[in-house]
């Protein structure tokens, strides 16, 4: 059946796409005669853990997933949450008479269609359909000419995970062993883990100079009007003809980088600006050049995840989110591209908007044409730009909220780059005067007026500098012209402090990976998303802030495994997969050089960029030998003055003299502290001020100790967990951890306090039809819960203190006015697109959810109240549908009418109850089993 076909003649066609929110878009494009269902995502992936494997398979491939021995064979399983959707797809293709893979047109999307393939081993024809923006047009042309699979890409995506599966399994155990258990490496996040620690490396390192100059105000003395200003304010740029010094005049040692330069003192500036009292100024000189600014090219993925971080405050994680959102829902062409062409379509839209919305004076005489810049730019994709072949305007889209906001973002810049340059003039203009001893003073001012703006009329870009001047802002000076005489108003000595560099924020940390050439654009997101979830970097405002455990896994790194995170050599590995997504090499012999380090060196990143032939050890190597890695060593810092900081167990912490000696001194370091900011001073404050970390004692009934430690978000105490208890993945442990009262303090608090504290909430009793009452201590203060009834407690002390009785005495009474029965949402997020009911945040007894009344879904890491967005909600609960099993009929039970009767349902019952006790004791057996194999291999299951 040719997939042009009439769906009159019979024929029913399954259509698989990646999310339910781009399904039922594209559903209603398609019409009867169509089946359009999602994966959601990935159905299959390498195995997480040696329970997941199959049995034939055993030693490393156990542990990798990966058969390194027969040429890096990948050992796939279905998903466990995935199982109940790939039986749906699979019932839905027996029905069907063609399938349609319609997954996105990448790397990813073309993996996940060859794994559908695969996996569903369908009977019927097979298309590849594939599109770049989600409307009518778009999905009944992708329909009419589908493709075949592209193998070739397929291959290409193989080898970046069993890459990252290798790299991220084999050294995440040397973390485990000589750093901390639970962290992990990987390709790109150890790199980019790197730039971060590096910054914050430079800061520390970094010397404050101090430089003065004089600022003057200068009058023409003529009237003044908004085209011809009557004053201008001017820096002193030299004495006597030598250049005053400004602060890219010093190194970060804080010296001068050149004697050529003049230094100002407090005393030399102050003294200097008194002798310019009085002094007659005039115009030295007018530089005036003509101004042109072309406009920005069409966003990439790269370039728009910067401008939502500059203009929105979106960090990359909520950019892609929210993109993708639009994309699925037809606002937007696909939103990981790295290219930035147009196609004459949306050429076409965009250049009738410029002359609809500004008229044809800013409409160029030729479309504009953006060559790509991005090295190995994958894919033929656009730009991202609005969809369709007339650009919805904002107004328009009868969106709201974040959509909306990255919409207009995407719509203005589209539109801005089809307009004209703007134009204008920039003038320097300097001032020079004689002091009353004899010196020559010379001052300078710059302005630019823009006399057409072009394409600003639409959009101008942010800047990373919060201080940094926009494109469109002008500064006008007044009319002068050489030997203008001028007077001086005011002249006043300015000191200044040279900053330390700043530190990468989501957009600048893009920005650098991206021109390193490290990683890929369509990964930053949850690069990032994966640095900040393992704690190796936390958010100050806006600034990625290295923890002082990342300073102790890259210093493991750099020391022990630096090619692994050389900047160049990890450039040069992104060069070779791309290579072999040409065709242009090979993946075994690739793969076999990185982990084994076979034979001789064959160029690549394989064998580091060394082109001498030598034999160089691959990655299997490197992580065999453990002995020369001085776990305490990669872990401490000197601080000064006897002081080392130390990354342990438990955290960060500083210390001065020897164990068990005397005079020893030890103090924790606040988990917020940015590391730039333990000086030797505030380190002697810690260690002035009792120990943060005190141990109470062991848990009589668990045996685990019990710490008090002085947290982020204040005092509180924890169960320190064993090693062989994991602390990540799906069979992690968390702690019971419980934050202190305000009426508790660390150096105070006892090992049956924090006992208690960590047993809420408490179980009061029950009310007269048998619904529990408990104790509970939330965000919002004590209360009681009842089913979903809460109310409010004066004070913490009665968590523990409030009996049964009283507590039925608070529910007897009514409600205070205007409460509700149950707590209050913490987040309202909008109707979900699926069951078209309101989406809440909600506080749970196990943290956050989101729920629309009939589907609850936790928040997962990196999510959080204040930043999740309405469509990360919807996400939440699309998969949670996805993963929810179907809904049996209940039975409904005899009804009881005699003696005999209720004799055989009482027998009934004791049958149903012994068999209940011999299934449980199998499902008990079994998962005795499973949990001994788990803990078998939890030390050989690390995240990628």
């Amino acid at each position: 059946m040719s997939p042009t076909s009439e769906t009159a003649h019979g024929g029913r066609r399954l259509v698989i796409v990646e999310s339910p929110a781009k399904a039922k878009t594209i559903k209603g494009y398609l019409g009867p005669g169509y089946v359009v269902e999602a994966s959601v995502g990935h159905i299959r992936d390498l195995p997480s853990g040696a329970a997941e494997v199959p049995e034939k398979y055993t030693g490393e491939v156990r542990r990798l997933g990966v058969d390194v021995e027969h040429d890096f064979q990948p050992i796939y399983v279905v998903n466990a949450d995935k199982r109940a959707q790939v039986k749906k797809l699979k019932d839905l293709l027996a029905e069907s008479d063609e399938l349609f893979l319609a997954t996105d047109e990448d790397r990813e999307g073309e993996a996940i269609a060859w794994h559908l393939q695969e996996v569903l081993k369908p009977k019927v024809p097979v298309h590849r359909m594939v599109f770049h923006e989600i409307t009518k047009d778009a999905i009944q042309q992708a329909v009419r000419n589908p493709r075949e699979l592209n193998k070739r890409m397929v291959d290409a995506q193989e080898t970046r995970r069993i890459l990252d599966r290798l790299y991220g399994y084999e050294v995440s155990p040397v973390l485990w062993k000589k750093v901390m258990r639970g962290l992990s490496a990987g390709r790109v996040q150890s790199v980019a883990t790197r730039l971060v620690v590096e910054r914050e490396r430079e800061r520390i390192a970094f010397r404050s100079a101090e430089y003065w100059d004089l600022t003057g105000t200068f009058s023409t003395g003529r009237p003044g009007d908004p085209t011809d200003p009557s004053s201008l304010t001017a820096r002193l740029a030299a004495v006597d003809g030598k250049r005053v010094a400004q602060g890219r005049d010093f190194g970060a040692d804080g010296r001068l980088k050149s004697e050529s330069v003049l230094h100002l003192d407090e005393e030399k500036a102050r003294a200097l600006a008194a002798s310019l009292a009085g002094t007659r100024f005039a115009v030295r000189s007018v530089e005036s050049k003509p101004y042109r600014r072309s406009p920005y090219a069409p966003f990439r993925t790269t370039t728009l995840q910067q401008e939502a971080s500059r203009k929105l405050g979106f960090g990359a994680k909520a950019t892609m989110q929210v993109a993708q959102k639009l994309y699925e829902n037809g606002f937007i062409t696909y939103m990981r591209t790295d290219s930035t062409v147009l196609s004459d379509t949306a050429v076409a839209a965009a250049r009738a908007q410029v002359t609809q919305l500004y008229g044809a004076g800013y409409l160029p005489e030729k479309p504009r044409v953006y060559a790509g810049k991005v090295k190995n730019a994958q894919e033929a994709h656009e730009a991202i730009r609005p969809s369709g072949d007339r650009f919805r305007t904002p107004a328009e889209t009868g969106l709201t909220g974040d959509q909306f906001k990255l919409y207009e973002l995407i719509w203005k810049r589209t539109v801005a780059s089809q307009m004209k340059d703007a134009t204008g003039d920039s003038v320097t203009v300097k001032i020079a005067g004689t002091s009353a001893d004899g010196r020559d003073a010379e001052f300078s001012a710059s302005g630019k007026t823009i006399t057409f703006h072009g394409f600003m009329k639409a959009y101008v870009e942010g800047a990373d500098d919060p201080n940094a001047e926009l494109d469109d802002r002008e500064r006008r000076l007044p009319q002068v012209a050489e030997g203008d005489a001028l007077s001086a108003e005011e002249i006043t000595a300015d000191g200044h402090a040279t900053k330390p560099p700043a530190r990468y924020t989501e957009a600048t940390l893009v920005k650098e990976l991206e021109e390193r050439e490290i990683g890929r654009p369509s990964t930053y997101a949850s690069i990032i998303g994966t640095i900040l979830d393992r704690g190796y970097v936390f958010k100050k405002g806006t600034a990625l802030v290295p923890s002082f455990l990342s300073f102790a896994v890259v210093n493991l790194l750099e020391k022990h495994f630096g090619r692994l995170v050389d900047y160049d050599f990890t450039a040069r590995m992104e060069d070779d997969l791309d290579r072999i997504a040409r065709g242009e090499a090979q993946s075994v012999p690739w793969l076999k050089r990185f982990y084994f380090g076979e034979g001789e060196a064959a160029g690549g990143a394989a064998d580091a960029g060394n082109g001498d032939g030598d034999h160089l050890g691959g990655l299997k190597e490197l992580v065999t030998d453990l002995g020369a890695i001085d776990a305490r060593e990669i872990s401490s810092f000197p601080v000064g003055d006897g002081i080392v900081l130390r990354v342990g167990r438990y955290g960060a912490y500083v210390e001065r003299g020897e164990r068990d000696q005397e005079g020893y001194q030890k103090a924790d370091v606040p988990e917020d502290l940015a590391p730039d900011e333990l000086t030797v001073a505030y380190a002697e404050e810690l260690l002035a001020k009792p120990s943060g970390d005190f141990e109470l004692g062991t848990d009589p009934v668990s045996g685990h100790q019990i710490v008090a430690k002085a947290g982020r978000y204040g005092p509180y105490v924890t169960e320190i967990l064993p090693d062989d208890v994991p602390k990540t993945g799906k069979n992690a442990v968390k702690p019971r951890t419980a934050s202190l009262f305000k009426t508790m303090s660390l150096d105070t608090v006892t090992l049956e306090e924090a006992l208690q504290l960590m047993s809420l909430p408490r179980v009061v009793g029950t009310d007269a039809e048998g619904v529990e009452i408990t104790a509970q201590n939330g965000r919002y203060g004590p209360y009681l819960k009842k089913g979903t009834d809460s109310r409010s407690l004066t004070s913490e002390d009665q968590l523990f203190s409030i009996t049964l009785d009283e507590a039925l005495a608070i529910y007897a009474q009514p409600k205070q006015r205007g409460r509700a029965a149950a707590k209050p949402p913490l987040k309202e997020l909008g109707t979900d697109p699926v069951s078209e009911k309101p989406v809440v945040v909600k506080d749970g007894r196990f943290g956050p959810y989101v729920t629309d009344g009939e589907t609850n879904a936790t928040l997962r890491t990196g999510d959080s109240v204040e930043t999740i967005t309405p469509e990360r909600g919807y996400e939440l609960l699309a998969e949670k549908r996805a993963k929810a099993p179907a809904k049996k009929t209940a039975k409904k039970a005899p009804a009881k009418k005699t003696a005999a009767k209720k004799t055989a349902a009482k027998k009934t019952t004791a049958a149903k109850t012994t068999a209940a006790k011999k299934t449980a004791a199998k499902k008990t057996t079994t998962a005795k089993k499973t949990t001994a194999a788990k803990k078998t291999t939890a030390s050989s299951a690390p995240q990628d």
